[in-house]
């Protein structure tokens, strides 16, 4: 099962005109583009901010894990 081919990208535009008409697919294009734009550029910024999360991380050392916790005894 493979993707889209020709025919298919040809069947849909025509479908798309004659849904919106001549007149709307222009503005329909631009929408659409804009949201892509946001969508990548809201994309990259999570990255972006993965990326610095990972950077400022707290490094522990391994004698403060060893460290063993001490007893808590309840109150008699």
């Amino acid at each position: 099962m493979g993707g889209i081919g020709a025919s298919g990208i040809i069947l849909l535009v025509l479908i798309a005109l004659l849904l919106f008409g001549p007149n709307k697919l222009p503005e329909l294009g631009k929408a659409f583009g804009r949201t892509l734009r946001e969508f990548k550029k809201g994309a990259n910024d999570l990255m972006d901010d993965s990326k610095d999360r990972q950077a400022n991380r707290v490094e522990v050392s391994s004698e403060e894990i060893q460290q063993p916790k001490t007893e808590r005894r309840l109150p008699e």
